[in-house]
């Protein structure tokens, strides 16, 4: 059966496009980074295949880690299972950096990369996208809960504009997947869409007209109904698209193409509408990023607002091996239902130099000076940055308090951090960028334009640092 996989997939971009595999940064230091995908498991050393095609450990066996090309089954850590939650996006006090995350998510419940912020109000997050800088390639916000199964809402305002991109996704670490996304020159459209592993099938997307304001200047609330046999679309209450399993089946491979997985729930802002993207992202993306709008000169970035996240857990699915409450695993490759698991397994890593199979694994004495304490520097720990902390000799900053969001900060302590300091600046919204036509853009061409491309994109950002 043929996957389409992360790591393959950015290849298809156009030459200039950073390619996370072979990237010092992305993964055994100076020596490049080790990839994984069809056919390429990951070394024993470097054993976590992270959703980027990556090989590594720490972060890299946290959320987003593929079991299928990990490698063994066990070398990811176990899923913290489903909370039904109301998350109100009122501080960034549930928010911690990917970089200080070690899977205890009783102490957060977002993981971040880029630069979310405080709305002045105080009555929403800001997920931020700027030309360089921290936030790049956007911001991505990912739930430490997984969802395997369940009723989830985001009531948001959309960025706008040419080439930006906001998201309300559901991924699991297997690559199935759930979309809301929101092309910035069209505010009147939400674009829904699934992909069961990452196969690519572009009959899968359906256009959802928004009725009234607008999708950036009023509050919206999508939600995803995820059922064991059905799975529907819902806007401001209206359902909009409805997808039973029983009409996804596939001849060639005798398989259910739905959603089956656990999943994290993504929130994201990302900027589909660069030069070095393909030509067919570009495209859909409604054409190239203009960096001198109002919005851009006013604040310093675009901008997406989440003001609450609410999630409904559903019970497993009949059927489903039940021996705990705590943890989601894999108990074999083929990443169905059946392949899922519910246990009481630990979900926390001790440092982040662990992995599913060595957890308690530590950091080295600060006073270490052994050549194999300072190798641990440029082993790959968190995707987009090398080094289980920024000393040379691998040891972690004492400094926990998370003051920005991509800091080179590996502290084990998994205390809840804010990923950005401060509030947003002030003037946000109240701007019409005026008519924006959405371009076409052949199905040839559109090989990257989905969200696959947009977990991506968090992961060039912190390359970019």
């Amino acid at each position: 059966m043929m996957h389409l996989r992360l790591a393959a997939a950015v290849a298809i971009l156009s030459g200039s496009t950073i390619l996370a595999q072979s990237s010092s940064q992305a993964g055994n230091g100076a020596s490049g980074g080790v990839s994984c995908g069809a056919g390429q498991l990951c070394p024993e050393d470097l054993p976590c295949c992270s959703q980027y095609g990556a090989c590594g450990v720490g972060a890299y066996c946290l959320g987003g880690c593929d079991p299928q090309y990990s490698n063994t089954l066990d070398s990811c850590m176990p899923a913290p299972v489903c909370s039904s939650e109301d998350y109100k996006m009122t501080s960034l006090d549930g928010i911690q950096p990917n970089t200080q995350y070690l899977g205890d998510a009783s102490k957060a419940n977002w993981v971040s990369s880029g630069t979310p912020l405080q709305a002045p109000d105080n009555n929403s997050v800001i997920l931020t996208l700027s030309e360089d800088g921290a936030s790049g390639s956007g911001t991505l916000l990912a739930s430490t809960h997984y969802v395997w199964y369940g009723k989830v809402s985001a009531t948001l305002k959309t960025s706008r504009g040419a080439g930006v991109v906001t998201a309300f996704i559901m991924l699991s670490d297997v690559k199935d997947e759930i979309d809301f996304e929101f092309v910035g020159a069209d505010l009147q459209t939400a674009q829904s869409n699934f992909y069961f592993q990452g196969i690519t099938d572009y009959d899968n997307e359906l256009n959802i007209t928004v009725d009234g304001s607008d999708t950036f200047s009023a509050w919206h609330t999508y939600e995803l109904d995820w059922q064991p046999d059905r799975l529907t679309w819902s806007v401001d209450g209206n359902v909009s698209r409805t997808l039973n399993k029983k009409d996804t089946f596939n001849k060639t491979d005798n398989q259910f193409h739905y959603p089956q997985s656990p999943a994290r729930v993504e929130l994201s802002l990302w900027p589909a509408g660069q030069s070095k993207n393909g030509k067919g992202t570009v495209a859909w993306a409604g054409g190239l990023i203009n960096w001198n709008t109002q919005d851009v000169q006013q604040n310093g970035y675009y901008y997406a607002m989440f003001q609450d996240v609410n999630v409904q857990c559903y019970s497993a699915p009949s059927g489903a091996n039940v021996s705990g409450s705590d943890s989601y695993i894999y108990t074999n490759s083929a990443g169905i239902n059946s392949s899922i698991a519910v246990t009481n397994d630990n979900t926390v890593l001790k440092s982040l130099l662990g992995t599913g199979t060595d957890p308690d694994k530590e950091y080295p004495s600060a006073s270490g000076t052994s050549p194999s304490a300072k190798s641990t520097s440029q082993v790959a720990t968190v995707p987009g940055l090398t080094g289980a902390g920024p000393g040379t000799d691998g040891t972690p900053t004492t400094d926990n308090s998370g003051s920005g969001s991509g800091s080179g900060s590996g502290s084990g302590s998994g205390s809840p951090a804010s990923s950005a300091a401060g509030s947003a600046s002030t003037g946000i919204g109240g701007f019409s960028q005026g008519d924006q036509g959405k371009s076409s853009a052949s199905k040839g061409e559109e090989v990257m334009r989905g969200s696959m491309f947009a977990a991506l994109v968090a992961f060039i950002g912190m390359l970019m640092l």
